[in-house]
């Protein structure tokens, strides 16, 4: 039987499974499955399944999202992040069957679980005002909440950061640590300051948590490490020197030590995570991987496993962690001892998006995607001699599709610099006739592309085009020195290695027609692809993506703005506004050419909409071909996880623009 293509709406089919979480008898785990409901809306629910054999079975149901599951210490509880109410609360269901119980009922929503070691408290961060007392800040009814949300109230704004992309603008409320104690069933609220708090985690004892918060002001980019008492006296201590930034708390087994990413801003925000180990006591901390010259975390970037939150190090002993890290577009499981000896585990030309791991067992379950397998979870002993698939989620579905497996290419840059990069073949595939090619650029620009699933490129290819994206200088995964090289030379280098990965593939497959390109990319690939399009002619049609035109004004609109264009660019606004403006691709605009298509979410706050407003408004009064599509209630996640009818819509744009000029 002849396969089909993936399509557009093949999105609405396709499952995600994530946050794999292991009970302490290492037999069983929970984790989460996304689909996308007959509304066109997303559902998470809960399975489980054994580590070693059988296959999941489902937990909860319903028109809900079941998120960040976790066992209780004895393992006959789950407790669970929903919105069953109308609003993210925590919830509780036995193990042994029966219907989950609502626990919280705070009026702005709690977070993500944590149990204490004893099982008597449950630790999250939750949204809480600071001019009101946390006992009256009670969950309202669903209609209360609708009155509420037509309220327009004036917002007082004194604060350098007062918003965020992924929350809005900041009103009077703050992420505080609170305690839940599950035998009475009350909230205690911990912290006070008026900053936002990410739990750290519990010592072994359950007698200290961990957090991490920025106490230093706006100014200040980053977060330190605190570790409070519980239940006892003591002052709460920081345990970091407000250096750098640092997260993903993970206590040591005996509790004398943290262990955690973070780096000291030797390169701005282009500066590569490490691992740190730091004394509780003393706070003497000790960089665990000097030497290792990649991104520790996960820096992949997918339009599909997007949002999934590996850990920090993880604890295999007092001696070693374990951790994920990126190299050459694969992401991979790590081990590193104390002395600083660092082994693989798991390294293939696959994504490891998510994993758990436990400890008396040696045992992960682990998320792994690739280039034509959306995610699956794998058991991978902590050797690595051992990789078992355990579940087959689109497996069935994907039995009819062709997907098309990338091509991997290098090249040398002008400057010699190894450039790597993918070719997506189209399908169906004629040796004898030709191809137009499309380039893909990917935002950051400190993100890699690499062996992950990308429902976009994998469309693009069915649609009959060559696919082609690459890690120019400035993307994580090939080293410090390449991740940093872009910083300051935003359209200079990072332009010419693609222009090069361009040239080069052309030359190298004779089935691309060369007059027939397109170009495409989203936030600093939007940047980019503006960029593109206002120094060269040779592409035939272009779609920026939540981009970036102008970065004098780009400094004062987006949330982060007063200090990645510093980062990036290399000046202050005020400091140099000539040179920002000569690396901004609206200087450039009256040279563009190439049809270009500009989408854009009305909520984005990251790269705000007037940026596509600027580039649109200031094309056409040059006569240039534009096309401008604004996305309501969309913010910069749009493509990955905007509603799923807007992200369809963007996706129908895309193809009809470039099948509309390539063909």
């Amino acid at each position: 039987m002849k396969k089909r293509p993936m399509e557009m709406e093949d999105l609405f089919q396709l499952v995600q499974y994530s946050d794999p979480q292991i009970d302490h008898t290492g037999g069983t785990y929970v984790f989460t499955g996304r689909e996308i409901n007959e509304n066109q809306d997303y559902t998470e629910h809960l399975f489980v399944q054994n580590v070693h054999h059988g296959d999941p079975r489902q937990w909860t149901f319903g028109n809900v999202r079941d998120r960040f599951p976790r066992f209780s210490p004895d393992d006959q509880t789950i407790v669970f992040l929903s919105n069953r109410s109308g609003i993210d609360q925590l919830w509780g269901m036995s193990t042994n069957g029966g219907a989950p119980k609502q626990l919280t009922y705070l009026e702005h929503g709690a977070g993500k679980p944590h149990w204490s070691p004893d099982g008597r408290y449950l630790l999250f961060a939750a949204s809480v005002e600071t001019d009101r007392a946390f006992t009256e800040q009670v969950e309202k009814t669903r209609e209360e909440r609708q009155k509420d949300a037509k309220k327009k109230e004036p917002l007082r704004i004194e604060r350098l950061k007062y918003k965020s992309d992924a929350s809005g603008l900041h009103d009077q409320k703050h992420q505080q640590l609170v305690l839940f104690d599950v035998e009475t069933k009350t909230s205690e609220q911990l912290t006070t300051n008026g900053v936002d708090h990410n739990v750290g985690g519990w010592s072994p004892d359950g007698e200290k948590i961990a957090y991490t918060a920025n106490l230093k002001g706006d100014s200040h980019i980053g977060q330190d490490i605190f570790v409070q008492p519980i239940g006892k006296s003591g002052e709460t201590r920081q345990i970091t020197s407000s250096d750098g930034s640092y997260h993903g708390v993970s206590w040591s087994p005996a509790g004398s030590k943290i262990a955690c990413f973070g780096h000291t801003y030797t390169h701005g925000g282009a500066t590569q995570n490490k691992i740190w180990v730091i004394d509780v006591c003393n706070g003497e901390k000790k960089l665990l991987t000097p030497d290792v010259d990649f991104e520790i975390g996960d820096a992949m970037i997918s339009d599909f496993q997007s949002g999934q939150h590996n850990p920090g190090p993880l604890w295999v002993d007092e001696d070693s962690v374990v951790f994920t890290a990126s190299r050459e577009g694969r992401t991979g499981i790590f081990k590193s001892s104390i002395n600083g000896k660092m082994q693989t585990i798991f390294e293939e030309n696959r994504h490891v998006y998510a994993f758990s791991l436990h400890r008396e067992t040696g045992t992960f379950v682990a998320g792994i995607s690739s280039p034509t397998d959306p995610g699956n979870f794998y058991s991978v002993s902590l050797d690595g001699e051992s990789v078992k698939k355990r579940t087959y989620a689109n497996d069935a579905y994907l039995s009819a599709l062709q997907l098309q497996e990338p091509h991997t290419l290098h090249f040398s840059a002008k400057d010699g610099w190894e450039i790597e990069g993918w070719l997506l073949y189209p399908y169906p595939y004629d040796p004898g006739k030709k191809y137009p090619l499309i380039l893909e650029v990917h935002g950051g620009p400190h993100a890699m592309y690499g062996y992950s699933f990308f429902h976009e490129l994998q469309v693009l290819a069915g649609e009959g085009y060559a696919v082609l994206y690459t890690n120019p200088r400035g993307s994580h995964g090939y080293g410090q020195r390449f991740v940093d090289a872009v910083r300051g030379d935003y359209g200079g280098n990072d332009y010419t290695d693609l222009m090069t990965a361009v040239d080069e593939t052309v030359n190298r497959y004779s089935f691309i027609d060369e007059t027939r390109l397109g170009v495409t990319g989203g936030s600093y690939g939007g940047f980019m692809t503006n960029w593109i399009v206002s120094h060269t002619n040779r592409f035939k049609a272009a779609v920026t993506q939540r981009s970036i035109s102008n970065w004098l004004s780009f400094y004062g609109v987006s949330d982060i703005g007063y200090y990645f264009t510093k980062w990036e660019i290399g000046e202050h606004l005020l400091d140099d506004p000539v040179k920002l403006w000569n690396h901004s691709p609206l200087k450039y605009a009256r040279d563009v050419e190439t049809p270009i298509l500009i989408l854009h979410g009305e909520d984005d706050l990251r790269c705000p909409i007037e940026q596509a407003e600027q580039w649109f408004t200031v094309l056409k009064s040059y006569g240039k071909e534009a096309v401008f599509v604004r996305f309501p209630d969309a913010n910069h996640e749009l493509s990955r996880n905007g509603l799923p009818r807007l992200r369809a819509a963007r996706l129908a744009e895309i193809v009809h623009w470039f099948n509309s000029r390539l063909y």
